[in-house]
């Protein structure tokens, strides 16, 4: 039997440093040359995501943006995407009724890009752009109009609860969203995308595409539920939410000590 192994990368397989350690790299580099098919699921761009695991040169296949997108570790292919429609201009429309200017992802032109108009962006968003100094996909942009432009695949609020949260419920069954406090700046985000953006329907399509019977997968947060109702095992790291806790096959060793990579270690087999 053939299994797919999946874990969550901020506050589980990255340690707080956000970085991923040298012996989760070696495990994982390791185990993916005898055989093991793994994959990380995550928020993160494939930019941000390659930089903190810098370390895992293996041949796998990573989930990013939530599950927007599916691509290749060594060769950067997408082989999974999932784009709004025309009717994100009316969910843009709407943020901007209500004062909430987004970060938004797009390939304009064939190049991903991220826009937003500075003057419009809340104290979080400048934190979020002053960490993404140098990218180059930074597309300041001049009126919140002009962030309409591309194929839009993402959008980043980050602004105070009581403007989100009624776009949340708003949304939520409408389109996949994500609202929750930031682990690392304690912001308040609400992410939208594409109703079959999602980790877990990332993860069900990668393991249809990779021939995989059984699904393991390791999580913290709130927003792992979905992949944790999906699997057949499921691990939550100790420093995990309570929530995830009560729903997992079983607890591991928290982000900080490798939880992840030793559980691996121990329990892969050929």
């Amino acid at each position: 039997m053939r299994t797919f192994y999946v874990s969550d990368l901020d506050g589980t397989l990255l340690r707080s440093n956000e970085k991923t350690s040298e012996y989760t790299n070696n495990v994982i580099n390791s185990l993916s040359e005898r055989g093991l098919i793994f994959s990380y699921a995550t928020a993160r761009s494939l930019v941000t995501a390659k930089k903190v695991t810098s370390g895992i040169n293996a041949k796998i296949p990573l989930i990013v943006y939530n599950g927007a997108f599916v691509i290749d570790n060594l060769t950067e292919d997408i082989l999974i995407e999932n784009y709004f429609d025309d009717r994100v201009a009316f969910v843009l429309d709407d943020l901007f009724a209500n004062k909430v200017y987004p970060i938004v992802y797009a390939y304009i032109d064939g190049k991903e890009k991220f826009s937003f108009v500075s003057e419009l962006c809340t104290d979080g968003m400048h934190k979020f752009l002053d960490s993404r100094k140098g990218d180059i996909r930074t597309n300041e942009v001049r009126t919140a109009n002009d962030l309409k432009s591309g194929n839009i695949f993402y959008i980043t609020c980050i602004d105070e609860p009581q403007k989100l949260e009624p776009l949340y419920k708003k949304y939520r069954h409408s389109y996949h969203c994500v609202y929750q406090t930031d682990i690392y700046t304690k912001e308040q985000w609400l992410e939208i995308m594409p109703l079959n953006a999602s980790k877990a329907k990332a993860i069900k399509q990668l393991q249809a595409l990779l021939k995989c019977e059984k699904l393991v997968v390791f999580g913290d947060g709130k927003n792992d539920i979905d992949m944790f109702e999906l699997a057949d095992e499921s691990y939550a790291v100790q420093n995990a939410h309570e929530d995830l806790k009560r729903i997992a096959t079983s607890i591991i060793s928290s982000n900080d000590e490798d939880g992840v990579a030793k559980w691996l270690a121990e329990n892969f087999v050929v």
